[in-house]
């Protein structure tokens, strides 16, 4: 597994997009200069269902402040599709993460735990903000569904970082 470190680059990465396309992990397109990119599970997390919600309730206020919100998955595209229509998500969605791009973000990755779950490895969760030098200007990378950034808290820190052009933090090693 890699570990991404803050202030390097962040790793662009193609994945398909639901509705046709492809998304662009780490170069935003529209919505902003800065990129949000949040992993999730995939269909089968509750937990993710309800992030997802409320990311989608704050995707405007992200826009506000120019950070353009993506989500992605390991999901095929049928599951992923299934996902944002079950919570009417307009925030543009990415699809079938391969395991390499999962390693390649430093990302925890778990087996299902039978059938009913899913039929093949998943990211845990992962966020990433990247600015518009394209370096990573906050990371948060999780081992398990019940850890995850508070995403108002988040907002609320972002408006701060580009309001006052505070720098990114935790670049030195111990």
């Amino acid at each position: 597994m890699q570990t991404l470190q803050s202030g390097q680059a962040f790793p662009v990465q193609e994945v398909a997009r639901t509705g046709g396309g492809t998304l662009s992990l780490g170069h935003p397109r529209s919505d902003g200069d800065w990129q949000m990119v949040v992993v999730y599970r995939g269909l089968h997390c509750p937990l993710c269902k309800t992030y997802l919600a409320k990311l989608e309730e704050l995707s405007g206020r992200y826009r506000e402040i120019g950070i353009e919100v993506v989500a992605v998955s390991g999901d095929p595209e049928d599951r992923a599709q299934t996902m944002a229509k079950e919570l009417g998500l307009s925030l543009p969605m990415g699809y079938g993460l391969s395991l390499d791009q999962m390693r390649e973000l430093g990302l925890y990755v778990s087996d299902p735990r039978g059938p009913d779950e899913t039929d093949r490895p998943f990211p845990e969760p992962g966020l990433f903000v990247i600015n518009g030098e394209g370096l990573l200007q906050i990371l948060d990378i999780s081992n398990a569904p019940f850890a995850r950034p508070d995403l108002e808290a988040l907002a609320r820190g972002l408006e701060f970082i580009r309001a006052n052009g505070y720098p990114i933090r935790g670049t030195r090693a111990a």
